[in-house]
């Protein structure tokens, strides 16, 4: 096997082209021209991407037209699965030749009847103990600082990978780091939390977003510790990094990284953190 193809994608506009072409049912044929108009683009939305169907389930949908395609067009309609990326969560010089990663179990709700379910995520989770899987390793995105340099790392959920891969690489340095890590529930999800007492120089600040009535996140645990990302920003000469989903949180976390360092330059704020991108001083690695 050289390829495996994922018919658990959701399938995009090109998908209801071809399907147009091998079509005799006209009411079929109607919907897959619809789906690739400007003016069918919300539909599409509606139907393919906020449900999260699949291919298969489109197939299902869509059986008078299914029988016709031609096998040869079978592989040009279903997308090869694409790799993975995952941020190591373990250091060689401290936990020897062990790889680790944090990963989240893909499974949720959608308006459809069965749950939808991360391809990878769930197939790592049914592996058992010596199981072999196809993988190789990259360089990560992050490039810190000589080790004279202070952090301030904010990660909440598995964003906290790289930055536990970090720390437990600086054990035998003297590095102040600062981390912000957020989660639902601290039983539930405080991940590594046995371990961060261990590491003398890095302070954490914990949100667990579910752990009492109004949801608290990392965020706003900046706003209450702006004069400490102060020190370590202005006073320390320290760098910034985020790690984690990238929907809504980089962004969140930069407001807060603005607010805070006004509070000492005022409208400068924006500009310094700017620079601090151009500098490479303030980093980010998030994922979808």
């Amino acid at each position: 096997v050289t390829h495996y193809f994922d018919i658990q994608s959701i399938p995009k506009r090109y998908f209801f082209e071809l399907l147009s072409h091998f079509t005799s049912d006209e009411l079929e044929k109607e919907k897959f021209v619809e789906f690739n108009t400007a003016e069918g683009q919300q539909d599409l939305y509606e139907y393919c991407n906020r449900p999260r169907r699949h291919i298969l389930e489109v197939l299902y949908d869509f059986r008078h037209t299914t029988p016709n395609i031609p096998t040869e067009y079978l592989w040009d309609l279903i997308p090869q699965i694409k790799p993975r990326s995952f941020s190591i969560a373990s250091s060689p010089s401290y936990h020897g030749d062990v790889l680790e990663l944090l990963v989240a179990v893909v499974r949720y709700r959608s308006s459809l009847k069965t749950p939808r379910e991360g391809l990878c995520s769930n197939w790592l989770s049914g592996l058992a103990q010596g199981d072999k899987i196809p993988l190789w390793i990259r360089p990560g995105a992050f490039k810190f600082p000589p080790a004279t340099v202070p952090v301030v790392l904010v990660g909440p959920g598995t964003g906290v990978a790289p930055f536990r891969s970090f720390v437990s690489d600086e054990l035998a340095r003297s590095r102040k780091s600062l981390l912000f890590f957020g989660c639902r529930n601290r039983d539930a999800d405080f991940f590594f939390g046995d371990e961060w007492g261990l590491h003398e120089d890095v302070e954490v600040v914990t949100a667990f977003s579910r752990d009492q009535e109004d949801k608290v996140y990392v965020q706003h645990k900046m706003a209450e510790k702006q004069e400490m990302i102060c020190k370590y920003i202005l006073d320390m000469g320290g760098w910034f990094f985020i790690a984690g989903n990238s929907k809504n949180m980089p962004s969140q976390v930069r407001e807060a990284l603005v607010s805070a360092l006004a509070t000492k330059l005022g409208e400068m704020a924006e500009q310094f953190v700017e620079k601090m991108e151009a500098q490479n001083r303030y980093q980010t690695e998030t994922w979808a």
